[in-house]
């Protein structure tokens, strides 16, 4: 039963710690961070700190690195560490915390398609569980939007009734709306990728600490050339300072992308790439509650019954997912399967012995 919870519980605490990124880098974003610096910073953090494990305990383990795997981490590397984190914290700047990550449940549905379309996932058209995993795919795409053209009357909580110039720099935050919701949902389009491309190469680079090291440091290299190239002729960007910047750095690289692709790897090898995604609305949730407190995020009624349809299609696909999940040998215990074999070792054991007797009466 504990080994049963333990991809749950791991899930579980990898939403908790994106939801708390979530907060810090928008604290970092507003006080002017570049996202572009935000991203190369945190993932130097990560290969600092992942690199020496990688190193010590996979050492007897790690596989001969080959040309296709070497362009397989690259490729990793340039979707989520560099093209997904540059526009997910470019989407935040443009909109808020709650708003980045409720946009960011679409992930699953995407992981759901691209994993089908590579039959890596499995649906039966006519089954109950399938039907149910394609419609919380359609249901969530449809929150996602609802929750983007649809505003809304303004909810008023006690917590979020501030003076005027917090109101009107959280209102700011929300003055591209459409084009934060185009740049996240094409991050979370790569993000998928990345998941999906994870899983395979997990079968040929089975080293869940050596692959996150490697992508850790292949996304600091590559995040550094986009970093230079939109941030030209302003070198004031890469100063940090001890604020909530540094924090964001340190915290973003330890727990979500050293820990994170390495949590989500080990995840990955015993559920799949739909398991993974499948917690995103539990962050959504976490972010909610922390914006609204933290940050006195505006909360809107059509974003709220967005967020609630998101989270019906996801959990839809999670349902259906969890009844493909038969046990191979259904009906059976353990301890009924290990009698069993028992009972057969002793028979062989019986016959070899009778065997040898009949053997010994000939030579006689």
């Amino acid at each position: 039963m504990c080994s049963r919870a333990r991809p749950f519980l791991a899930a579980i605490l990898l939403q908790f710690g994106y939801a708390g990124l979530a907060v810090i880098s928008k604290f970092a974003l507003n006080k002017g961070m570049s996202p572009h610096v935000l991203v190369v910073y945190r993932h130097a953090v990560a290969t600092v700190v992942i690199a020496p494990f990688a190193i010590v305990l996979d050492r007897k383990a790690r596989p001969k690195m080959t040309l296709s795997t070497f362009f397989k981490i690259s490729l990793l590397a340039l979707l989520e560490p560099t093209i997904d984190q540059n526009l997910f914290y470019t989407g935040m700047k443009y909109t808020s915390a709650t708003f980045t990550f409720a946009m960011s449940n679409v992930l699953p549905a995407f992981v759901f398609l691209m994993a089908w379309l590579l039959r890596i996932e499995r649906v039966k058209i006519r089954s109950l569980h399938s039907q149910a995993k394609i419609m919380g795919t359609v249901v969530t795409v449809g929150g996602a939007m609802l929750m983007t053209l649809v505003k809304g009357p303004t909810i008023d909580f006690p917590w979020t009734k501030v003076s005027d110039h917090q109101q009107s720099a959280a209102t700011s935050t929300m003055e591209h709306p459409i084009e934060g919701a185009i740049l996240i949902a094409v991050g979370c389009f790569c993000w998928a990728a990345f998941v999906i491309l994870q899983a395979i190469t997990l079968k040929s680079y089975p080293t869940e600490l050596s692959l996150t090291a490697l992508i850790c440091l292949m996304g600091t290299i590559e995040g550094t050339v986009v970093a230079l190239v939109i941030e030209k002729g302003n070198p004031s960007v890469w100063s940090i300072h001890f604020d909530y910047s540094l924090l964001a750095c340190l915290y973003g690289g330890v727990i979500c992308s050293g820990l994170g692709y390495y949590i989500q790897g080990v995840i990955m090898k015993k559920k799949g790439p739909v398991f993974v995604t499948a917690f995103s609305p539990l962050s959504m949730v976490i972010v909610t509650i922390m914006g609204s407190f933290l940050l006195a995020e505006i909360m809107c009624l059509g974003r709220i019954i967005g967020a609630i349809v998101i989270v019906l299609g996801l959990y839809s696909v999670l349902w259906g997912k969890s009844k493909d999940e038969t046990p191979s040998t259904p009906g059976i215990s353990e301890a009924e399967l290990s009698v069993d074999l028992h009972h057969q070792q002793q028979m062989a054991k019986m016959s070899s012995g009778v065997g040898s007797l009949n053997e010994d009466s000939i030579d006689v």
